[in-house]
């Protein structure tokens, strides 16, 4: 079986990017599930229903979210009623939304699981014993079971790879819009990446205007952040799994110019 999971959509340049290339790429890579993370899709700060429809429309099976997911009030209805938008599971009981999700692919069940690290980030439910508490449920459903690690820190990013070894078909860390090229499967037959990078313009800095973000740097004052204009890139893996194990044989990076 295989797996597309596509790094966090920044803006319209990263829309154009989901969809021109996710139909290209599930044609090119005989993709049979594809994961899409858009808590920046709208102007680098959230998603709106319409951009969420769009997603799907584009090809994408699920899609995953984080810290920005709330930027956008009128998300808050959409997210109560469709399942295929996923917040962080480790945020607070009665948090609007779902954090996982298990959907029927071909003749097999694919399980989504959305949660967010703490390192310099808010200080929501622990990942890992969340990640503890619903995998066991999961499991029943089915052996294939992603899981969007969004957070901060490289190390929790890393950590929650080991600990899902072997309980997890893929662990691939997201929200920092840098590619990492640590992809691998983990002994236990996970398929681990730190971060899928970013779906959108490749010469800003992490998805803002470059020349904004190097004037913060030097005045420290605040500016309103504007997308990065220029050409832009879908980032991301395919990742291969045994459909009866949930073990994962390979993942691949990929950075395709749009």
């Amino acid at each position: 079986m295989n797996i597309l999971m596509v790094g966090d959509v920044y803006g319209e340049p990263g829309r154009q990017a989901v969809a021109k290339l996710v139909p290209r790429l599930r044609q090119e890579h005989a993709i049979d599930f594809a994961v899409v993370n858009i808590e920046n899709a709208a102007g680098g700060f959230g998603v709106t229903a319409a951009i969420a429809r769009q997603t799907l429309e584009a090809g994408a099976d699920v899609m995953t979210s984080g810290n920005h997911i709330w930027d956008k009030r009128e998300i808050v209805e959409y997210i109560t009623k469709e399942n295929l938008l996923l917040r962080p599971a480790n945020f607070p009981a009665g948090t609007p939304g779902v954090g996982h999700v298990t959907v029927k692919a071909g003749p097999h069940k694919i399980a989504v699981l959305n949660l967010m690290g703490r390192v310099f980030m808010l200080p929501i439910d622990c990942p890992f014993r969340k990640a503890d508490e619903i995998l066991p449920e999961l499991r029943k459903e089915t052996p294939i079971i992603l899981v969007d690690m969004h957070c901060e820190a490289t190390s929790e990013s890393l950590a929650m790879g080991w600990y899902l070894d072997g309980r997890a078909s893929a662990v691939v860390g997201t929200h920092r819009h840098v590619q990492t090229a640590d992809e691998r499967v983990l002994p236990g037959g996970t398929a681990y990446i730190t971060d899928l990078g970013l779906t959108g313009p490749t010469d800003g800095v992490i998805g803002v205007d470059r020349d904004q973000i190097i004037q913060r740097f030097l005045n420290q004052m605040p500016i309103r952040f504007e997308t990065a204009k220029g050409p832009a890139a879908l980032q991301g893996v395919v990742i291969v799994v045994e459909p009866e194990t949930g073990r994962a044989t390979s993942i691949r990076r990929l950075r395709v110019p749009a």
